[in-house]
């Protein structure tokens, strides 16, 4: 398991919640454990979160980082080996998930083939012993929230991908929930379709103003798009949480900065510091560097210490060669992206470093071409190298 250090708002996930407003969901050190004794392998590690009513977070991370066992504990389809799991002040730990009264939507949609779509959405309200007076009128509210009343009617086969994930939302929705687990929720659709239901989701979010919602996902555009906070994840750890400006704009860690926008992290030794503002030493050059402020017991910029400067790909710019103070740099790749070209370098006097750089358009360089770059100032944002 990798032994990287979390920020201090990553162990409590407290850095942007509101103070006063009563947390709608609460991971008190959640532990997940499969297995036993040399066999035993840990899904989620000492994980501790808050979400306020009306809060959207994000759990972005790779593959097996631990995000969709976090859902599941919250929801019940997971007991915690440590810790505790409360909704609105309620320990819900061993309730099972019929009795947490959560909305879940699933990548599968799991609808139920032979039920129609409004027999579907009424599933969880007869479940949850509404009476039947009401059911109606809830399964049309429901469809009415996500643009779905007029195929009440129909089998789950006869809709699209889109419209299924739309009823699945709905059906979650019905019960009216104070919490809504979302995961994975566009996976299966196609790049179009992702895009039409991503808008009907900041939509929902703002029809739901006291609703908690967790997301969790792989896609980092969805994340940026819809959460208040994000929470990465990696390793069955909590990494780091924020604002998704702050995360993007300050990374608190090496992962959180090359996983969330897929930044490059230069070498660098820091000089002179004043303030947040820093210069720093790259490929032989003096250049200036924005340093946030660390946390207690953190890393203090100290000159002539090492550190990583995070630089955006799209920041830095190709320039010609005799340009002053241009770093000499050749063309591994070049990627033709639609909007973009990314070109993978090698610079000089940055041994085993390899950049990317993203050129608007579709530029042409062949590999091997020799070109001059140009860091934008302050060049990026200094990140500890632990």
């Amino acid at each position: 398991m990798a032994n990287i250090r979390a920020s201090s708002t990553a162990r409590t996930g407290l850095d942007t919640t509101v103070a006063d407003a009563p947390p709608a969901i609460v991971f008190d050190r959640v532990g997940v454990v499969y297995g036993r004794g040399r066999k035993a392998a840990w899904a989620l590690v000492d994980f501790n979160l808050r979400v306020a009513a009306g809060e959207t977070v994000a759990l972005l991370g790779p593959s097996g980082s631990g995000k969709s066992t976090a859902l599941n504990a919250l929801a019940g389809f997971v007991r915690p080996s440590t810790g505790a799991v409360r909704l609105a002040g309620r320990d819900v730990t061993d309730l099972s998930p019929a009795r947490r009264g959560i909305g879940v939507v699933l990548q599968s949609y799991a609808l139920f083939p032979h039920m129609r779509v409004a027999d579907n959405v009424a599933f969880g309200l007869t479940s949850h012993r509404v009476p039947r007076g009401e059911i109606a009128s809830r399964v049309t509210e429901a469809l009415d929230m996500v643009g779905m009343s007029h195929f009440g009617t129909r089998l789950p086969r006869e809709l699209s991908g889109g419209q299924q994930q739309r009823v699945a939302i709905a059906r979650a929705l019905a019960i009216r929930p104070r919490v809504l687990l979302l995961d994975e929720p566009l996976a299966a659709l196609d790049a179009q379709l992702r895009q039409s239901m991503l808008t009907e989701l900041q939509r929902l979010k703002e029809s739901l103003p006291d609703t908690a919602m967790l997301y969790v996902t792989h896609d980092q555009g969805e994340a940026l798009a819809l959460a208040d906070r994000i929470v990465v994840m990696n390793d069955a750890r909590l990494m780091d949480v924020g604002t998704a400006k702050d995360l993007w704009a300050r990374p608190p860690t090496s992962f959180t900065a090359a996983f969330l926008g897929g930044a490059n992290l230069v070498p660098c030794t820091v000089g002179r510091v004043i303030g947040t503002s820093a210069l720093v030493s790259v490929a032989h050059q003096t250049l200036g560097a924005e340093a946030p402020q660390p946390a207690v017991g953190k890393v203090d910029w100290a000159p002539g210490s090492a550190a990583l400067l995070c630089i955006r790909p799209h920041t830095i710019k190709v320039v010609g060669l005799g340009d002053r103070d241009a770093l000499r740099a050749r063309v591994n790749a070049s990627v033709w992206r639609g909007a973009s070209t990314r070109l993978v370098v090698s610079v000089h006097g940055l041994p085993d470093q390899l950049l990317d750089v993203d050129v608007p358009g579709a530029a042409t360089y062949a590999v091997g071409t020799e070109i001059g770059l140009r860091f934008p100032e302050p060049a990026g944002v200094l990140v500890a190298t632990t």
